[in-house]
């Protein structure tokens, strides 16, 4: 049974005298998925759930102009959560995560958490609920100079590698059972394939929950290694020579109980909604590429080899696709799921999975047929061989990934006006500043000439 806001805020007010928590932390996000928190006390929170808190929204990246600047944080009180790192007695610290408003009550467009409701909203009308299961891949770093930080690793594993106890497997360990403390359930975790890179997997569920599961593991992960003096990284390509981190997106439609995804009938146990959910994909992966992928060096990453997909195809054991399918299992029809490759951690979860969203839906509802499924290495095949079987590629740099995104109807209507404006303002002055302090030979292979 769903709860009513009503007694989801009487269950706070109840919890936070049990836990004794003195401050909450409300949480929100900015356009680039960046984490902005206050603190309001106990004694606040009553008023913050009914009414909601006032701040300046003008120093908030994509927000609002200095004279538009009032907007209002509201609680979300089903994110109630006590913080494990501070202290547990009577100064405890918990967390909510907010919808943005104005002051008059109204939803501000400009909140990312809210363009992902609205998708939500758009699938749930079509009879659909969204699930994601985000890999996120990142590195920890030595961290002996912190104004000066390097790039030195803590080991020299490879991928699944059972390594010496040292820092890196007990700062997972501490990790996990960080996350678990906040409710955030964890598959497993493992070491990647570059040396010091790791993989904390958590557990499939709702999208909305996830991009605040993402939002909080990211935190986590870099607060852990914080009190353990190292650092860790989700820049997608800290380390040339190395695999880039990825975001690896598991996504699936259910209808009630039921996986929408699954065909006990079709070779690849995929229904045609499946099918249709992965041309949509395919299709507008070009145009969502600079969302899921926003920063200059995520094209670092996003480069053949390094088990980083930039061909627009799909299959089910190859690994070079944009898009895998897992493959089925008996009896596990409810783990159907299509895989989209691409994104890096160092996204917004919430406008990624926005985007991904109502790609998949464009493509049910347009019926757009599937390409056949591509199980050769298509790395290894000559860019002839590419052409002929019709694979294109996603763009090279972010300046392609933006003009493709600037020139896409469909993704001005996901983000809407007022994010879709915002987000490639901000990514044209982050494109011009690269042209300026850019090196000739990075110019000349990471920001070719459109």
């Amino acid at each position: 049974m769903v709860k009513s806001r009503s007694d989801s805020v009487e269950y706070v007010l109840k919890r936070v005298k049990e836990d004794k928590v003195k401050f909450i932390r409300l949480w929100f996000t900015d356009i680039l998925g960046q984490l902005k928190s206050f603190a309001i006390t106990v004694g606040e929170l009553e008023g913050a759930l009914e009414e909601g808190m006032g701040f300046d929204g003008s120093s908030i990246e994509g927000y609002a102009r200095i004279d538009e600047s009032d907007m209002i944080a509201l609680p979300d009180p089903d994110t109630y959560k006590p913080l494990p790192w501070r202290p547990k007695d009577e100064a405890a610290v918990a967390r909510m995560f907010c919808d943005i408003k104005k002051p008059g009550g109204e939803q501000f467009e400009g909140d990312p958490r809210y363009v992902l409701k609205r998708m939500l909203k758009r699938a749930a009308e079509a009879g659909y609920v969204y699930y994601v299961g985000p890999e996120l891949e990142y590195f920890y770093f030595k961290d002996e100079n912190r104004d000066q930080k390097s790039t030195e690793f803590l080991d020299q594993g490879g991928y699944f590698d059972l390594t010496p106890l040292d820092v890196a497997t007990d700062l997972r360990r501490q990790t996990v059972l960080t996350l678990e403390k906040m409710g955030i359930a964890v598959e497993y975790s493992h070491h990647e394939v570059a040396p010091s890179q790791h993989e904390i997997d958590i557990q499939y569920t709702d999208a909305l929950t996830m991009a605040d599961n993402v939002m909080t593991y990211r935190l986590v992960v870099k607060e852990i290694a914080r009190q353990n003096g190292v650092y860790a990284s989700f820049m997608p390509k800290p380390v040339f020579g190395v695999n880039g981190s990825g975001m690896h997106c598991h996504q699936s439609l259910f209808k009630g109980e039921n996986n929408a995804f699954f065909d006990s009938t079709d070779p690849y146990h995929l229904s045609a909604i499946a099918r249709h959910y992965i041309a949509g994909i395919l299709k507008h992966a070009p145009e969502f590429c600079a969302v899921t992928n926003q920063w200059i060096n995520s094209y670092k990453r996003l480069v053949p080899g390094y088990e980083a997909p930039v061909y627009l195809s799909w299959a089910r054991r190859n690994r070079s696709d944009l898009v895998r399918v897992p493959e089925y299992r008996p009896g596990k029809e409810r783990s159907t799921r299509i895989e989209l490759r691409s994104p890096d951690p160092a996204c917004n979860p919430y406008l990624a999975f926005a985007v991904m969203l109502a790609a998949g839906l464009e493509g049910i509802e347009k019926r757009y047929e599937a390409p056949q499924p591509i199980e050769e290495n298509v790395y290894e095949m000559t860019d002839q061989e590419r052409h002929e079987r019709g694979i294109a590629t996603l763009p090279g740099s972010l300046d392609a990934a933006v003009c493709l995104l600037e020139n896409s109807d469909l993704m001005r209507q996901t983000l809407g006006d007022h994010v879709f404006n915002a987000f490639i303002e901000n990514k044209r002055i982050e494109c011009d500043k690269y042209r300026i302090h850019v090196t000739d030979w990075e110019r000349e292979r990471y920001l070719p000439i459109l």
